[in-house]
């Protein structure tokens, strides 16, 4: 039988998948700018922090760390950043859209679940270009003045990312959300201050040290500032151990991801 074209126009479907993944995007993005916690955690907290470690005379880390406070502290406050915005802003907002239904319903219309994660993780990779742009620029406000290759940053935010958001997702899709807002905010503060962020891991005794620098936070820190305060080239210890805490967590949060 011959129909008269257009006689079912519009033809209804869904989106072309570019379309859906930008869709995504944007609306995970917004909803994380919008939100006050958010961005008391993944924007106000570390730019306060940059500025009173930085101005306030009682914090020496010259003679442990060998490199002057701001070029200490600014890259630590950037892997701090991007632990905000991966782990624990993206722990916090998945389980509570996990215990709400929201990822459940997502699941029922044309959006793919790689639609889903990818929306995510390119939300998070534009947040934290906002974050590194405003830490670092009052940072060299403070006085900063960042060296070394910006690829071999971007490699090293791109490996963080990655390793942060694997827990993250692992944490938000196996607990509570509650129980998941608890652990994200304990593990954020712990990390602050043992994780090498913000004091060196140099003035601890050496098998503490030695067993901290393994954590993602100290991979993340020590590469930042290997780059950005030395000038050197790509930290690979920092790189590898990064690249094993993603493919770890991202292959557990793949298996024991529950979606309700």
């Amino acid at each position: 039988m011959n129909l008269a074209p257009g006689l079912f126009t519009p033809d209804a479907g869904p989106a072309p998948w570019r379309r859906m993944l930008l869709a995504q995007t944007w609306m995970e993005l917004k909803l994380t700018l919008r939100h006050g916690e958010q961005l008391l955690l993944n924007l106000i907290i570390p730019v306060l922090l940059t500025v009173a470690l930085v101005t306030q005379p009682f914090l020496d880390l010259e003679t442990t760390s060998g490199l002057s406070k701001v070029d200490f502290l600014v890259p630590g406050i950037l892997a701090l950043a991007v632990m905000s915005a991966a782990f624990t802003g993206l722990a916090i907002a998945t389980g509570f859209e996990r215990r709400y239904g929201v990822l459940k319903r997502l699941g029922a219309t044309p959006l793919p679940r790689w639609g889903l994660i990818g929306g995510k993780t390119l939300a998070v990779a534009a947040l934290e270009v906002i974050q590194i742009a405003v830490i670092s620029g009052v940072g060299i406000a403070l006085g900063w003045r960042p060296h070394g290759n910006p690829l071999a940053v971007v490699l090293l935010v791109a490996c963080g990312t990655a390793a942060f958001a694997g827990l993250g997702l692992l944490m938000a899709g196996t607990l509570r959300a509650e129980a998941t807002l608890a652990a994200a905010n304990l593990i954020w503060f712990l990390l602050l201050f043992a994780g090498g962020i913000v004091f060196p891991l140099s003035s601890l005794p050496d098998g503490v040290a030695g067993v901290l620098g393994y954590l993602p936070s100290a991979a993340l820190a020590d590469g930042l500032r290997a780059v950005l305060g030395e000038g050197g080239g790509v930290p690979l210890n920092d790189v590898l151990t990064l690249l094993a805490w993603a493919v770890v967590s991202l292959a557990a949060a793949a298996k024991y991801f529950r979606w309700d």
